[in-house]
């Protein structure tokens, strides 16, 4: 009988030691968890330097460019957006998707359409530059959290990518799209620098005309010009300068790259008509048959495909070194 009352006393005891560390455990498990917010603030500065501040990770984002769509989706968040433009084509056919149900079209690239935006109750607005002014102050006047995106320069298009991943919590998968568009890059700029090219090709890039427009420094078309190995015949001239024929037929380029317009007629015409052009024919792309046609929405769109711009303008300059089909 004194063994079972033993026997009884050490059970309770036993069974009160671990009631005494479970509510142990919970109680410091409460106080590790308390000690953390359940929700924090996060606050953002954009390329205009216009700080948002974030509550939550945004659950219904509208893209306003397609550049911003694209990296909204390379960074694995593209279930999130609910809203894009009629210029978005990539990476999907998102006017196939407008007409199935599946996505709403809030406007054309720089014309957004408010009641859309507004009906889509969107919690982050992604934005380039091309909605600075009344479109940009009524979204904010309206209470919308807007980031505008507006890159000078390769590296400014990795930090836009970050940024997007900040505001998204994607921030490791924006992180792995950065490292692999670096990969590319530096494996085109590799190639070039072991060729020991001597004299590096002088390159003109019509952006428009008229007036004729080109891309100096301080744009990241001229950064993609460099990567590829070229040199940029306007990069002593700032942002997006208006030049004339003469200075062009001046500065002599090896090559020519003309856009093609988004799904419309070029503004330039043809290669032929831009070879026409007078006293042209004393320039060194057009003797040498270098005037190249590339894709517009390609280079209008400062994306994650950046390295695909690089790769496309070396392959024109150096095809000697880059297979243009692989």
């Amino acid at each position: 009988m004194k063994n079972q009352y033993v026997i009884y006393i050490a059970a309770i005891i036993t069974i009160v030691a671990v009631v005494s560390s479970a509510l142990i455990y919970v109680n410091y498990s409460g106080q590790t968890n308390n000690s953390k917010p359940q929700s924090s603030s996060l606050t953002l500065v954009d390329d205009e330097g216009f700080q948002t501040t974030l509550t939550s990770t945004p659950q219904r984002i509208v893209s306003l460019a397609p550049s911003c769509t694209q990296i909204l989706y390379a960074i694995g968040v593209g279930d999130k957006v609910v809203g894009v433009t009629t210029y978005d084509n990539y990476p999907y056919n998102f006017a196939a998707w407008a007409a199935a149900g599946n996505i709403t079209i809030d406007g054309g690239y720089g014309t957004p359409n408010m009641e859309a935006v507004a009906s889509l109750r969107p919690d982050l607005i992604l934005t380039d530059n091309i909605n600075d002014g009344n479109n940009l102050a009524s979204l904010r006047a309206l209470g919308y959290k807007v980031i505008v995106f507006n890159p000078t320069s390769i590296a400014g298009i990795y930090q836009d990518i970050a940024l997007a991943g900040r505001a998204t919590g994607a921030e490791s998968q924006a992180n792995a799209v950065i490292a692999n568009i670096t990969s590319k890059i530096d494996s085109i700029t590799a190639t070039i620098a072991a060729a020991n090219i001597t004299t590096p090709m002088n390159v003109f890039y019509e952006v428009w005309t008229p007036p004729m427009m080109t891309a100096g420094s301080g744009t990241w078309i001229n950064d993609v010009i460099s990567k590829a190995g070229g040199v940029n015949i306007f990069a002593d001239q700032a942002a997006y300068p208006t030049v004339s024929s003469e200075t062009i037929v001046a500065r002599n380029p090896d090559a020519i790259f003309l856009p093609t317009e988004m799904g419309q007629s070029p503004f330039y015409g043809s290669v032929a008509q831009v070879e026409a052009t007078q006293g042209w024919n004393t320039i060194s792309a057009v003797q040498h048959n270098r005037v190249y046609v590339i894709d517009g929405d390609l280079f209008a769109e400062a994306s994650p495909r950046v390295a695909d711009c690089v790769y496309a303008v070396a392959s024109c300059l150096y095809p000697q070194l880059f297979n243009s089909t692989s």
